[in-house]
């Protein structure tokens, strides 16, 4: 008898897993389950070794449990993401992979709203925030998530936009949906976005520093442009986030002042603005500069001289 196996660190509803366990029995397969595994892959491994499917959330199944798996035929997911799964392992081994688009768009739609409650009333510390009614919600994909996420802000009165590159604008305007032509046009318009893009090679990065600094009024910190975690990230994707050049010393042929602008900076402001900005910070001193010649730390935190000879 083939047997599929229910590999789900976080384990679905027991309601749900009866359904499961119920259509399988009646196709005449054997179900099995592996369940809250955590990080013990040495049991995943146990457990797909003698399986010809699998059915998973957001568990990952890479090549090395490929390989774990000699019988093994087909990968589901439950769900519309696949990017938790090596398609291209999948697709040296023969082994076909199915998602199953719009089974949770509605609860992750309900958790968007909650989300975006939460954060317009400054997550709930004490200060009033403002209303989700009247304002201009923008939604970054129009799909199966992105179709409920409009249904719902029509119950809070928004403003709703939609950009999708692939859906037609007649399919958006009949949801009473307004298309906008790019996603740099519905940044700069909406106070609120969600975002429901896949994670693919050609969407990875794609939200960036750039564009979110589009939207009204935003005041990004440090923290969310990404500045403080550039350890994590790549040549390649610092370039494509900020438009980046590496630079190397021997492009650098003057002496450099680096100036740490506060989080007060914003995109488009005149040079008067970005000057009253950070004229606090301006404490380099001539006597400073020429004693130190490599690197200059002052007893501001807020500047760096740089110099090299």
């Amino acid at each position: 008898m083939e047997k599929i196996l229910l590999l789900t660190d976080k384990p679905f509803a027991q309601v749900a897993v009866d359904g499961i366990q119920k259509v399988v029995s009646e196709a005449g397969y054997e179900l099995k389950l592996c369940e809250k595994y955590g990080t013990d892959m040495d049991r995943v491994k146990r457990a797909v070794s003698d399986v010809e499917a699998l059915i998973i959330r957001s568990d990952k199944v890479t090549a090395e449990i490929m390989d774990a798996a000699p019988n093994l035929k087909i990968i589901v997911r439950a769900g519309a993401g696949y990017d938790n799964v090596d398609l291209e392992a999948a697709t040296e081994r023969n082994i076909c992979v199915m998602n199953t688009p719009g089974q949770n768009s509605n609860g992750v739609a309900e958790l968007a709203f909650g989300m975006m409650v939460m954060a317009i009333r400054n997550f709930y510390n004490g200060t009033s925030g403002f209303e989700l009614k009247g304002k201009k919600l923008g939604i970054h994909a129009y799909g199966n998530v992105g179709r409920n996420v409009a249904r719902i802000a029509k119950g809070f009165g928004m403003e709703i936009y939609a950009f999708d590159a692939y859906c037609p604008k007649e399919a958006i305007e009949a949801d009473g949906v307004i298309p906008v032509a790019s996603a740099e046009e519905l940044y700069e318009t909406c106070n609120v976005v969600s975002i429901h893009i896949p994670a693919t090679p050609g969407t990875r990065m794609s939200i960036n520093y750039n564009l979110l600094n589009r939207m009204p009024g935003i005041q990004l910190t440090n923290e969310v442009a990404g500045h403080h975690v550039h350890e994590g990230l790549t040549t390649e994707e610092f370039e494509l986030i900020y438009g980046a050049v590496p630079l190397k010393k021997d492009d650098i042929k003057h002496s450099i002042l680096v100036i740490k602008i506060n989080k007060l900076y914003r995109r488009g402001m005149s040079d008067k603005e970005l000057y009253d900005v950070v004229r606090g910070f301006w404490n380099v001193s001539l006597k400073s500069i020429k004693e130190k010649n490599t690197y200059n730390k002052e007893i501001s935190n807020s500047w760096w001289f740089i110099r090299y000879c």
